[in-house]
Formats: structure tokens, C-alpha cells, sequence
């Protein structure tokens, strides 16, 4: 999931390209009717509808990015991307909105929330802070850890060691649903694996790596 920055503008033809992934890229995902209904945008004052709605956004949101596996949302790009600006009529989600929806995904089902499918990046902010970037869990990260420990089972790498580029890049995991994720993401999904003794991740930042038992 690597990113580019540079100091200068980019390249008008770069500038073109990209644009034009992006697009396909979007245009591959299946939209549901709801997304086209203008109200949509607009989180209702009712409780019981903006909660349905609120439900609603949860699940989109994390269907969108497990589509693109993606696992990070930035609230001010993503308002501009298609998930959340519907230029067919006319139709984008606020800040306030996005804000909103999030914190509904990061609250527990016990708290009224929607089941822990979101986590604020950087933890907890003083009162009045701006949230700017949330983890997308579409899949928890106790769930990853299953996945990932299935794959250790199958794969024979029980003893092995491989670096957290290897286990996210390298051949052996060609077609796995985890490909591509952050560093940060992973070490969150082996978490639960080091606590049962699984696993055991070493190594500064940018030269992690990981055994499993």
C-alpha cells in the first residue's frame, strides 16, 4: 500500500494516470440503490431512522474497502472519492457526517455502535481535537489472526521466520486476502496471536519480522 509524495507537482501525465486507476478501480465496485437516494447524505434528526442509517454507511464503508482491500480512511480525501460523493446527483457526505459514521464503527453493539468496525488512528484526542484517520476492520483483527494462523498451519511456517515484507509480499502469499497491508495493520492482526503465544513479532519499526509456533 505504498504511497507517493514528492516535493514538487506531479508529472501532468502521472497526474493523468493515476486519476485513471482510481477510476477504474472505483467503477469496479457494486454500488447499492442506496447510494444513488439523495437522503442518503444527509444523516436524519429521528433516532431510530439515522441509527438504521448510520448501520447502513457501516456496512458500505467496509465492503468498499474490503473491495479494494484497503484498510486506512482518511476523512478528507475520502470525502472526494466515490464512496462518499455521488457526482450523478449531486450528492457528497460532510465532514460532520463521515465523523459521525465512524465513531457509530468504532463503538461496540453493546454501546449502540456498530461492532467495533473502526478504530481512530493515534488512540484517544483531547476534547475539541480534529479525528482525521480511522483503521477500516473489515475484517477484525482476532479474525485476521485466524486467517493468518490458518495459513501458517497449511503453509508449514510454524518455526519459521519471516519478515513482516515476506509475510505481506513475498511469493508464499500470492492470493491471500492480507497482501498489501500496512505494517501497522499486521502487527494489530498478530497481536492476538503473540498473546496465545503463537507468535512472536521482533524488530524496530520498518524491520519487523515474526515467528510462529
Amino acid at each position: 500500500m505504498a504511497s507517493l509524495s514528492s516535493t514538487s507537482s506531479p508529472r501532468p501525465a502521472l497526474t493523468s494516470t493515476i486519476s485513471q486507476f482510481r477510476q477504474q478501480e472505483d467503477d469496479s465496485f457494486p454500488f447499492p440503490p442506496t447510494h444513488s437516494f439523495p437522503p442518503f447524505y444527509t444523516l436524519q434528526p429521528t433516532l431510530l431512522t439515522r441509527t438504521s442509517q448510520l448501520a447502513k454507511w457501516s456496512l458500505l464503508v467496509q465492503r468498499y474497502h474490503a473491495h479494494h482491500h484497503r484498510y486506512r480512511l482518511h476523512l478528507a480525501t475520502a470525502l472526494s472519492s466515490p464512496l462518499f460523493h455521488n457526482a450523478a446527483i449531486h450528492r457528497r457526505l460532510s465532514h460532520a457526517s463521515l465523523t459521525e459514521i465512524v465513531n457509530y464503527m468504532v463503538k461496540s453493539e453493546k454501546d449502540g455502535g456498530g461492532g467495533q468496525r473502526a478504530e481512530w488512528i493515534g488512540g484517544a484526542v483531547g476534547k475539541g481535537s480534529e479525528r482525521s484517520e480511522a483503521w477500516i476492520w473489515w475484517k477484525k483483527p482476532d479474525k485476521w489472526a485466524e486467517v493468518i494462523a490458518g495459513w501458517v498451519d497449511k503453509t508449514g511456517q510454524k518455526g519459521v521466520v519471516l519478515t513482516f515484507y515476506e509475510l505481506l509480499n513475498g511469493d508464499a502469499v500470492k492470493g491471500e486476502d492480507w497482501v498489501g497491508m500496512e505494517d501497522e495493520v499486521l502487527a494489530r492482526c498478530l497481536t492476538p496471536l503473540v498473546k496465545k503465544g503463537k507468535a512472536q513479532v521482533f524488530g524496530e519499526e520498518g524491520e519487523k519480522g515474526v515467528k510462529f509456533f
